[in-house]
């Protein structure tokens, strides 16, 4: 048999002898050489392994967000709890099914570790052992880490991980980071390898600079577009009103949120977590037949109530979050879809955003006479495009909205038509989404 040398392979596997820290498993490649092929291993490009740790009182949607755009990325998340059970009691009634408990991730090494926030899942964080072994390997292996919130001074801060660094957190929590930080009052805050923020509000821009953290500007810029990211993170928010009329209830408002196997994550998440802050009654409801849902970026939420349990009461409001299996879910739900339609005749509120005003009011005549927007690539199946450009869009008692960064915008636009103004402003500084 011919013999074939290494030389004739370089430069294309010159990393045979030297791996990237990004490879890490073998793939055998047939290659000709003189007539002949000849087999060699090569080693093939691994997924970038993350661990988002969460806790009973987590801040859901700095979890969900962060998790979501990361393996939007492509990145391997491991959400762990450190709780003695895979289900956490996350802040605001929201459930989140882990992947594993963090026992079993005590020997991985991570390219990545973020701590979400919330009170007192920040606590836990903090006080859980193992949690804090790894990240302290993490930070002695010069691996990046990163928190938001909460998370900066209760947990790195108290772990010793940000001396001498730069680092921001949530603003109560600014002079506890002082003791052990530079404290910055950034949005978003990288020193190095070491990434924070500030709280719910910037936890999108949080996680896409994660994203750039460990793929760089190219794909966090890749990621941002589909997101429909503000432009200008911080400023006052807006929406197109037509047809205004106000929105009234009786005592506290009662708003169903269906979710189903495919639905955006992180678009169900931000509506419940905004809405509970701003004090409505907040039902979230399974469309499935079992009250456990695998959302669109694999997150498994757990809802209050299957849908069949919700529909013998009245809402002020009907709100639909995304997601292309999410929305075929609830479009060929015969029991929302009535649901939907009595709402609608009976003059009382409704809205949907990203996939859903295409997918399920549309072709359920629910968009008719009536001016919306929806994600920017389902906005031709909208019979009405004429307002579709706006990011929120009220005409009489329907909202639409256009995907996962305009969900901030969807959720404060209904707080201020249920509430008022000067209510869902107050909301959007506390969460930390205007300045």
């Amino acid at each position: 048999m011919a013999a074939i040398h290494l030389r004739h392979l370089t430069p294309i596997f010159t990393f045979i002898t030297k791996p990237p820290q990004n490879f890490s498993y073998f793939h055998t490649l047939s290659i000709p050489h003189k007539n002949k092929r000849f087999s060699v291993s090569v080693m093939a490009s691994a997924a970038k392994k993350v661990l988002v740790p969460v806790a009973n009182g987590t801040e859901p949607l700095e979890a969900v967000i962060t998790i979501d755009v990361l393996r939007r990325a492509g990145a391997d998340v491991t959400v762990a709890s450190v709780e003695k059970q895979l289900t956490v009691d996350a802040c605001y009634g929201v459930k989140i099914v882990a992947d594993s408990l963090i026992s079993d991730c005590a020997d991985t090494a991570f390219d990545l570790i973020s701590l979400p926030g919330g009170l007192p899942g920040s606590a836990a964080l903090r006080d859980c052992k193992t949690l804090e072994s790894i990240v302290k390997r993490q930070s002695a292996d010069d691996r990046p880490y990163a928190a938001i919130c909460a998370a900066p001074a209760v947990a790195l801060g108290s772990w010793g991980l940000l001396k001498g660094l730069k680092a921001t957190c949530y603003p109560s929590f600014m002079e506890e980071l002082s003791s052990s930080a530079t404290a910055v009052e950034s949005r978003v805050q990288k020193d190095g390898k070491i990434v924070t923020s500030r709280g719910p509000g910037t936890a999108m821009e949080y996680a896409v600079a994660l994203v750039e953290q460990l793929y760089g500007k190219a794909k966090a810029d890749e990621i941002s577009g589909p997101l429909v990211m503000r432009s200008k993170h911080g400023d006052e928010y807006s929406f197109t009103e037509l047809n205004p009329v106000k929105w009234t209830f009786d005592n506290t408002p009662q708003i169903l949120v269906p979710i189903a196997n495919g639905t955006e994550e992180m678009e169900a998440v931000i509506i419940i977590d905004v809405l509970r802050r701003a004090e409505a009654e907040v039902v979230v409801a399974s469309v499935e037949d079992k009250l456990e849902i695998l959302a669109s970026r694999q997150v498994k939420l757990v809802a209050d109530v299957l849908l069949n349990d919700a529909i013998n009461r009245p809402y002020d409001l009907i709100v639909l979050p995304g997601g292309l299996g999410g929305a075929q879910a609830f479009t060929n739900s015969e029991k929302l879809v009535n649901l939907l339609k009595k709402q609608s005749e009976s003059s009382k509120m409704y809205g949907a955003i990203c996939a859903s005003p295409a997918l399920v009011l549309e072709p359920h005549g629910l968009l008719k006479g009536k001016k919306a927007t929806a994600f920017p690539a389902m906005c031709n199946k909208l019979s009405d495009q004429s307002e579709a450009e706006n990011r929120v869009v009220v005409d009489g008692n329907l909202v639409t909205s256009r995907g996962p960064g305009t969900t901030m915008e969807f959720s404060l636009v209904i707080a201020e038509k249920l509430f008022g103004r000067q209510k869902a402003v107050e909301l959007a500084k506390t969460m930390l989404f205007l300045h």
